[in-house]
């Protein structure tokens, strides 16, 4: 039986999230029925990352065990003309080894929050980014997401309701960057928490605002204590840039 992997590009606005839910359409189900349609099965697509309600992904990754071996040109095509007019298109399909696993064999993950700073209000960027009217400081906020860096128990920065075993995460890159009025935040790790990015840039935002120092960062980090959070940013500003293997 082979396998494919497939990378995937969408907006992530009109789903209640990559996972299958039974509250709306989901980035999962959708492909699950345009692979149906085109191939006459069914199958269960393996996603790299179970991004949330509104967050898009440039670069997903997914797996999925057809029963046919079939041209990874025609999987592609086959797929997205099933998936139009819905924002989500299969930029690529690969035949893999049997081993290859979308999530567990992911060595990094790559995200960007993209923040507008100015006062207007947004047009072509709406549900694509967040809005801030405020003048933001972003030297103080990269200053501040270094402190971030390395490994640690991000408890502060994790969802209630994350279901993932231990809280303590090793965090590779969390830079911050302006171009104009465009702020963007990279992070990068291996794994990442529930809502762990998001919680991040949220409370940077504190940092940039003047509401929080550095040293008010660190505190909420080793206070261990969801409660300490600065804030959550909305998830239309967070994308899955890429998944590396």
């Amino acid at each position: 039986m082979p396998r494919y992997k497939l990378t995937i590009e969408y907006d992530g606005t009109p789903f209640v999230g990559w996972q299958v839910q039974g509250n709306g359409a989901s980035v999962q189900g959708t492909l699950i029925e345009a692979i149906a349609a085109f191939a006459g099965e069914r199958v269960m697509v393996h996603g790299a990352g179970r991004t949330d309600a509104g967050v898009h992904a440039l670069g997903q990754v997914a797996h999925i065990d057809m029963a046919k071996d079939w041209d990874v040109s025609n999987v592609r095509d086959a797929i997205n003309f099933h998936l139009r007019p819905l924002p989500i298109a299969v930029l690529a399909a690969e035949q893999v080894a049997a081993d290859f696993d979308a999530r567990f064999s992911a060595i990094k993950r790559h995200y960007l929050y993209r923040i507008i700073n100015r006062r207007a209000d947004l047009t072509l960027e709406q549900n694509r980014a967040w809005r801030l009217p405020r003048s933001l400081d972003t030297q103080a906020m990269h200053d501040a997401a270094r402190k971030l860096i390395g490994k640690h128990d991000f408890t502060t920065f994790r969802s209630t309701e994350c279901q993932a075993k231990s809280p303590v995460k090793t965090l590779d890159r969390l830079d911050v960057r302006r171009d104009g009025d465009q702020v963007c935040v990279i992070a990068e790790a291996r794994s990442f928490l529930q809502h762990q990015v998001r919680s991040m840039v949220g409370s940077l935002v504190h940092v940039g605002e003047g509401k929080w120092t550095g040293d008010d960062l660190v505190a909420a980090l080793e206070a261990r204590d969801r409660t300490r959070c600065g804030q959550v940013a909305p998830p239309h500003g967070l994308y899955l840039v890429r998944v590396e293997y």
